[in-house]
């Protein structure tokens, strides 16, 4: 991953991201329109691990859903990915904090 895409990516996960679990597994998730389907498919390429699911049609919404968790979203934490999030956006990295406390993962 080139630091553009490691930035941009990073921007959407502030932006658009989730950042919490199912009770057993800590996630990272996005949720968007289906048209941002090129951005879904590349961020699947780019994070290895990583599921698209999709596209959903109900309520009169039409998306998709990115997701990268367990062991995957595991490593990407221990080798530092997320770490830029603190210098940008407080309220994203307490969310990401509460997360990695939350599923007991070391950093």
């Amino acid at each position: 991953m080139t630091p553009d895409e490691h930035g941009f990516l990073l921007g959407i996960l502030v932006g658009e991201g989730s950042f919490g679990g199912d009770g057993k597994q800590p996630q990272v998730s996005v949720r968007m329109h289906e048209r941002h389907e090129q951005l879904f498919k590349r961020l699947e390429s780019l994070i290895e691990g990583s599921k698209l699911y999709g596209p959903y049609h109900h309520s009169n919404r039409a998306y998709y859903q990115w997701m990268v968790r367990g062991e995957p979203l595991k490593t990407l934490i221990q080798n530092g990915f997320f770490d830029p999030i603190e210098q940008w956006d407080s309220y994203a990295w307490e969310r990401f904090q509460t997360m990695c406390t939350k599923y007991r993962i070391k950093k």
